[in-house]
């Protein structure tokens, strides 16, 4: 037939099939998701059967998972978490600002600037060796304990500066590990162009070094909005303070189960977050 010979000329071919590797390593995979799913489901039947069968439990149930308390407690314990939310905004920034000036001033190189490279050095071994909360106590009653007058004694600025300071000194170690996973030769070569040190490390270091670092500083602003909730200690009415304040007058701890899973609805979403940028930067690099 005429035009037959062109148009088996002119056709793609054929697109190639899976191989067996493909093939092997697709059937590995749906055997380990099914071995996977059966075991979970395993794991939680047998803790739904099991649970309700200790000789507490009723107790329990009634003190910790009454549907009631949660229903009567939640929207206020919502309320507060605004609270936590807004501590956290105005602590974000000026963590990240802190502890970028801390990490600079722990790569100083010159000799003169060593007190600066000293500074940086017993500032995180300090607040990174403390517990937040005992920060968080000292500075919180300590400072205002001078009698300082209003609003200079306010437990949200000075609870506020405790815990800047803490985990300014954790993002400056990750701001630092971010600046010398940079090869040397980049330093090297840009100061063989006749850039100056602080040029070469805003035009050259920084910009690489905090691409970096964004997956480990969003573990630490995870952490950030848990450990807020501390402040409650020295007297904001905070989620933690409100469901102290519940239980107190219901008598039930289930206000903390709903403060629990205000947390999870925030930190868990973030967490995935997270690990889909860690993901995504070691595929990049593979």
């Amino acid at each position: 037939m005429p035009g037959t010979d062109g148009e088996a000329a002119g056709a793609m071919p054929a697109a190639p099939g899976p191989s067996r590797r493909q093939i092997r390593e697709r059937r590995l995979r749906r055997r380990s998701n099914l071995i996977a799913a059966s075991s979970t489901a395993v794991a939680v039947a047998a803790i739904v059967t099991l649970v309700p069968l200790a000789p507490g439990w009723e107790r329990v149930k009634k003190s910790f998972f009454n549907a009631e308390i949660f229903a009567e407690t939640f929207p206020g314990l919502l309320k507060a978490f605004l609270l936590d939310v807004a501590i956290f905004a105005w602590c974000a920034p000026m963590i990240a600002v802190l502890g970028l000036v801390i990490a600079l001033a722990r790569d100083a190189r010159s000799p003169a600037l060593y007190p600066l490279r000293l500074f940086g050095m017993l500032y995180n071994d300090i607040f990174r060796g403390v517990p937040v909360i005992l920060v968080i106590y000292l500075i919180g009653f300590g400072v205002p304990g001078l009698g300082l007058p209003r609003p200079w004694n306010s437990p949200y600025i000075w609870g506020t500066v405790a815990v800047v300071l803490t985990y300014s000194a954790y993002v400056a170690e990750v701001y630092r590990t971010g600046i010398e996973s940079i090869h040397e030769s980049q330093r090297a070569a840009a100061q063989s162009l006749g850039l100056s040190h602080w040029h070469v490390m805003r035009d050259v270091i920084l910009p690489q070094a905090i691409r970096r670092v964004i997956p480990a500083n969003m573990n630490l602003l995870i952490a950030l909005q848990k450990d807020v909730a501390l402040l409650s200690f020295i007297g904001p009415v905070e989620i933690l303070r409100q469901a102290g304040v519940y239980k107190s007058l219901l008598a039930n701890f289930t206000p903390y189960l709903g403060a629990a899973v205000i947390f999870l609805c925030v930190t868990v979403p973030a967490t995935r977050y997270v690990d889909h940028l860690i993901a995504k930067a070691n595929r990049a690099r593979s």
